[in-house]
């Protein structure tokens, strides 16, 4: 479903120093002369009883509707901050059609009230696409989740559970939208028991709509001339419907099998997020496998029709630049300076342009760039215009595995084999072939590649429409390149500059199941070479001797979208009737999870994966809009199979289980 491109706030900006904010396209203001900071503490922090409710609890949700300058935000935040009493960690959702360009909000908040906090969303502030943004604040015991898009279609395709509800936005009169009564029964399904909500309206229908989904309504003396403002906690008489959801575990360990990109990735989320993690392997050290190339591309996708793949491929690079961007500050090898990706389709620079216009796609996240303009970009020829991807870039693989697995709670155990995976009462036991137990934990996240299907295989789980290529990459020494190549390129092939001279190149695609050969092929490196000479002109050296190489296996699924999510139920241990034709309804295996097949893309997929992950294992909010959710389940072949099987029986797990009536 392609979404709408968003279309960044006009800010009339007042001529005094008291003078708040105004919209001119809905004609209000964005917050009273009072203040932004007295709304925001007076309507929506003691509107919902905080910060006294978020004490002493492991984590607490706020979501917003209308982010407006982030004020509000910025208010709870800080009050967070001041209390010692706080909740470990705090989840502030907020859904935004109109969010204000970077040099706007620095304007806004050039006299903030709270100017350091105010600094680092400035430094966070995302390039505005229509997707979710989570950004970590105060090492990740902050998240902003940030909705750009339409509320109509953001805030049901939200999963989180709230415990507080923000209700912000324009005038109802001005802004129908964001307050339509249907809209605002949708909160009900995202509310947790004895959520609260506050807001500055005491419209009628606002408040209608609120007792409709489950709230008991009252009002509250007002501020900054409002004589009231509404506040409610959800009281409902039934238990609203919506997706299902896993059981969360009591204790807080979890076990990650696999440590390459997927299992670092998902063992660094659940650690940020206060779990003891323990991380098994096979081999004796980290990244031995694909994970153990020298480098490899993470950047964005650009496609006219912005389906499901393109939205999930934006959303993941921006998350992966930020976590990258980070890590090479550390001290990891990479950069995350901007990378170009050749356009060798039909249509050229033009229809580059074109769909960057239709998209609304922000420079900060893409640019098309003439063959001219990438070959100065590029620091050698290039004979193609070129997508630019600002926060594209490359990172070594096995550093950053390194990195992930030394977050505090993360602990490594190498040299062990997971051969079965059981579920013991509330945990799961992890033995290998011996039958001697190497891990036990309520939380399993199975990321070793073709090993996660194996496993399942035993417990009678899905099964899965799986491959695997054979790619090798090449490594050209810099004494065989007089090519000065300034960026990562990619195109047909890829090359990028490595830090102590020469070039990486590759890489090689062959379909062919692991067979333990892993010697470098002269075929191949030839087969890199040529392409490394098509992307840059540099000839292959006459001794393709001097080159070293490394090879890997990808695993792929046969829609070429990685498996993430909880596992669902065979088919046999399904309650009769059980639908089947949406993923989100499938009953799951307690605490079992898969992140697997991330193909060629892995670094770029990684970190966002692994944070959703970590979001349905300890019902955090997840990172990700559901129909991506979905496109990735791993119940997905599932609702394929009894949807093709008969449109009738999608409804039900078995021909001879009950209909629904």
């Amino acid at each position: 479903m392609k979404t709408q491109p968003i279309a960044p706030a006009r800010i009339e900006f007042g001529a005094g120093a008291g003078e708040p904010p105004r919209s001119p396209d809905f004609d209000d203001l964005y917050h009273p002369r009072i203040g932004a900071a007295a709304q925001a503490l007076h309507v929506f922090l003691h509107g919902n009883g905080l910060p006294p409710r978020w004490a002493a609890r492991a984590h607490f949700t706020i979501l917003e509707t209308g982010f407006g300058l982030g004020n509000n935000f910025l208010a709870t935040w800080d009050a967070w901050r001041r209390d010692p009493a706080r909740c470990e960690r705090l989840f502030f959702v907020s859904v935004e059609r109109h969010p204000p360009r970077h040099e706007d909000l620095a304007r806004v908040h050039a006299a903030s009230p709270w100017p350091d906090l105010a600094a680092q969303l400035l430094q966070a502030w995302p390039p505005l696409v229509p997707n979710l943004h989570p950004l970590d604040f105060d090492g990740g015991r902050v998240q902003l989740l940030l909705a750009l898009g339409d509320v109509k279609r953001l805030l049901p395709a939200l999963r989180l559970t709230a415990d507080a509800f923000y209700l912000d936005g324009f005038a109802p009169a001005r802004n129908p939208d964001m307050w339509q009564p249907r809209l605002l029964r949708t909160l009900g399904r995202q509310a947790a028991p004895e959520a609260t909500a506050a807001t500055w309206s005491v419209a009628h229908d606002v408040r209608a709509a609120l007792a409709t989904a489950g709230f008991e309504v009252q009002r509250a003396s007002g501020i900054g001339g409002k004589r009231e403002i509404t506040v409610a906690r959800f009281a409902p008489r039934f238990t609203p419907r919506g997706p299902a959801r896993a059981a969360l575990s009591p204790g807080r360990s979890a076990v990650v099998v696999g440590a390459g990109l997927a299992g670092a990735a998902a063992a660094q989320a659940l650690a940020r997020l206060g779990w003891a993690v323990t991380v098994l392997d096979r081999h004796a050290e980290p990244a031995r496998e694909t994970s153990g190339n020298p480098a490899g591309l993470f950047h964005g996708t650009v496609n006219a029709a912005d389906g499901s793949h393109a939205r999930l491929f934006r959303a993941a690079a921006l998350v992966a630049q930020r976590e990258y961007a980070a890590a090479v500050a550390g001290g990891v090898p990479g950069s995350a300076e901007g990378l170009l990706r050749l356009e060798l389709r039909d249509g050229g620079l033009a229809a580059m342009r074109a769909t960057l216009q239709e998209l609304g796609l922000p420079a900060d996240y893409v640019q098309a760039l003439d063959a001219a303009t990438a070959s100065q970009r590029a620091g050698v020829p290039v004979g193609a215009p070129a997508w630019f991807y600002p926060g594209g870039g490359w990172v070594a693989p096995p550093a950053w595995v390194r990195h992930a697995l030394a977050t505090p709670g993360v602990q490594f155990i190498g040299g062990v084999a997971v051969a079965t995976v059981e579920c013991h009462g509330s945990d799961w036991l992890l033995r290998d072939a011996g039958g001697r137990t190497l891990a036990q934990a309520p939380i399993a996240v199975l990321a070793h590649a073709a090993g996660a299907a194996q496993a399942l295989a035993l417990l009678g789980g899905p099964s899965w429409p799986l491959t695997h290529s054979r790619g090798q990459v090449t490594r050209v020494p810099a004494q065989a390149t007089d090519r000065a190549l300034w960026l990562p390129l990619a195109g047909d092939g890829y090359a990028l500059p490595l830090p102590e001279g020469g070039l990486l190149c590759g890489a090689s695609h062959e379909a062919a199941a692991p067979d333990g050969d892993d010697t470098p092929r002269e075929a191949d490196h030839l087969f890199n070479l040529q392409r490394l000479q098509r992307l840059i002109g540099q000839p292959p050296p006459a001794d393709l001797s001097s080159c070293q190489g490394r090879v890997g296996w990808r695993l792929h699924s046969d829609d070429r979208l990685p498996i993430a999510g909880a596992v669902p139920l065979p088919a046999a241990a399904m309650p009769p009737g059980q639908r089947l034709d949406q993923a989100r309804l499938l009953p799951r295996h307690p605490g079992l999870f898969v992140l697997a097949a991330l193909g060629s893309r892995g670094l770029t997929l990684a970190p966002l994966l692994g944070r959703l992950v970590a979001a349905q294992a300890t019902g955090t909010p997840w990172p990700l809009e559901q129909d991506l959710v979905d496109a990735v389940d791993p119940g997905r072949w599932m609702v394929r199979a009894a949807r093709a099987a008969s449109p009738a029986q999608a409804s039900a797990v078995r021909a001879d289980g009950p209909q629904p009536g």
